[in-house]
């Protein structure tokens, strides 16, 4: 019989002086087969950086502007911001004390809060994220589309996840690298618009025409969703909370993942953290601030569903304007965007898959790793979902490709509610049992991520608050905005059957805060010298 309440145990071989992992089952997973520590600082600040920036901010906010306007677009952005960082700083401080191989927001919960929500989170993230591969990859097939070319998209996803794959294979430093450039693409591009905006607001592009806030006056700062009047007016800000937050999807628990293979995790992904808030602050309220000054948001082109850059409110903007050739330079990047999506996802999705294997919840094969640290068997199973990515060949069967993608629509608030659970839990633990001395400490936290945590909740059963309007009922639409909830909740509640003995929540003084720490002091102890020897070096040249 598994003890419920086993934690994450360790042991010295007397003939190997490597240490062997056990986890919550009681099987043995090899040390020299982990994943390993390759993604270094500049990797780290990237990734944090161009978690922010996705297709949504290219082109998904176009539709927001075209349905609530600028106002309530800026404000809602504000406000999410916000509470991502809240999310962030929360999963940061429990990913930084404990760094170990294979964590993850589902390895933390079943650690901190019970088996049950961590075989449920894990298996969520496993196929989410591998749903989400075939989603980004068709997208980045589409986005081409942009530019006639007569070439089959089976093609253009052939493409791609063969790259998306082969990355995912090589040692994670690889994986870091190409984050660092697609990212540093995406960044570059967003300061562009920005500063191309500035000049458009003062009358400095080819047509002279000073923009200002004249679309702010004409046509409002507001529109009307659903209904007339203050109503309409409401509802178009709970429509644009729920759909904005899906352009900060999994960027927090992307941060957690990495911390196990991240060189020096409680030096680091504190740094990572503190980037993140002023990156959301800068490329987000400021670009939907930007978007809302030069793109009128009755504009004919937000609403047309157009492939690739041609709904995007930069790119409609940019035409009016009377600039050319600048709509193919941002296609490009939202392909890279996309692309890139696809490699990150396929690397949360192999590693949340090896996360749950590390705690138990998963064949133990799914931990086994190669000589550079990659665990290809996650891998592989994550790869299987993301074939689905060819049902989009087919006009038939994509409609079962939609229904798939469905359940991931509210796969990042539950996500986001359940990091809310598990840090309060990892809270109340480090409370009961007198530690105090942590590598990071937001000051924002926990009343932070209790507001984020009740909001997200909140936005999670509004996702499809329109079918509730009179004349709007559809049996599509609701199972497209809440087939999601039952689905985790089935996966939760199987499990709470088999582990029946297991409390609800691990009691706050029996919760494992101890097992692993040394190992991690001990990597990190490693680089210790050679940044004592760059100091010195540059302290010499200096």
């Amino acid at each position: 019989m598994n003890d419920p309440e086993a934690g994450v145990k360790e042991r010295h071989d007397d003939k190997d002086p490597s240490p062997v992992i056990t986890p919550a089952d009681g099987q043995v997973v090899d040390a020299s087969l982990q994943t390993q520590r390759g993604i270094k600082t500049r990797h780290a600040l990237m990734i944090a950086i161009g978690g922010t920036i996705g297709t949504g901010l290219f082109v998904g906010t176009g539709e927001a502007l075209a349905i609530t306007g600028p106002a309530p677009l800026l404000g809602v952005y504000v406000v999410i911001c916000i509470l991502v960082y809240g999310i962030i700083t929360a999963t940061s401080e429990m990913s930084t004390y404990l760094p170990v191989p294979g964590c993850s927001m589902a390895y933390y919960a079943n650690r901190f809060v019970s088996r049950s929500l961590g075989f449920a989170l894990g298996w969520l993230y496993f196929y989410s994220f591998a749903i989400l591969v075939a989603y980004e990859i068709t997208a980045a097939g589409l986005v081409i589309d942009y530019w006639p070319s007569g070439i089959n998209i089976a093609v253009w996803i052939s493409i791609m996840l063969v790259v998306v794959i082969a990355l995912n294979m090589c040692p994670v430093w690889v994986y870091g690298e190409t984050e660092f450039w697609f990212a540093s693409l995406k960044v570059f591009m967003i300061l562009g618009l920005l500063v191309l905006s500035m000049v458009l607001f003062f009358g400095g592009g080819p047509t002279h025409q000073r923009l200002g806030f004249h679309y702010w006056n004409y046509p409002g700062p507001a529109k009307e969703y659903l209904v007339p009047g203050a109503a309409g007016r409401l509802c178009g800000v709970v429509y644009v909370a729920c759909f904005s937050v899906f352009s900060f999807n999994f960027a927090p628990e992307l941060l957690v993942i990495t911390a196990g293979e991240m060189h020096n995790p409680q030096r680091n992904l504190p740094k990572a953290t503190k980037h993140y808030f002023y990156r959301l602050l800068f490329f987000y309220v400021f670009g939907v601030l930007a978007i809302g000054v030069i793109c009128d948001s009755n504009g004919p082109g937000l609403l047309s569903g157009e492939a690739g850059a041609g709904a995007s409110p930069w790119v409609i903007s940019i035409k009016a304007a009377g600039i050319k050739g600048l709509d193919s330079v941002i296609n490009a990047v939202v392909v890279t965007s996309a692309w890139s999506s696809a490699n990150s996802f396929l690397y949360m999705s192999s590693r949340s898959l090896y996360s749950l294997a590390v705690a138990g919840n998963a064949p133990q094969i799914f931990t086994r790793c190669s000589r550079w640290g990659a665990p290809y068997w996650a891998v592989l199973a994550s790869c299987v979902l993301g074939l689905l990515a060819y049902l989009n060949c087919g006009n038939d069967a994509s409609q079962v490709f939609n229904w798939l993608i469905n359940l991931t629509n509210t796969a990042g608030f539950t996500s986001w509610v359940c990091c809310g659970i598990t840090y309060t839990r990892f809270r109340m633990a480090c409370q009961a049992q007198a530690i105090t001395l942590l590598p990071y400490r937001s000051r924002f936290q926990p009343y932070l991520v209790w507001m984020a945590t009740f909001v997200f909740a909140i936005l999670l059963l509004c996702n499809g608050f329109s079918v509730f309007v009179a004349g709007n009922w559809s049996v599509s639409t609701f199972l497209t905005s809440y087939i999601g909830i039952p689905v985790f909740l089935g996966i939760y509640f199987t499990h709470r059957i088999y582990a029946r003995g297991d409390s609800w929540a691990r009691h706050p003084f029996n919760i494992d805060l101890h097992t692993g720490i040394a190992e991690v002091e001990a990597d990190c102890s490693k680089e210790e010298p050679a940044r004592t020897c760059q100091r010195m070096i540059q302290a010499i040249w200096d």
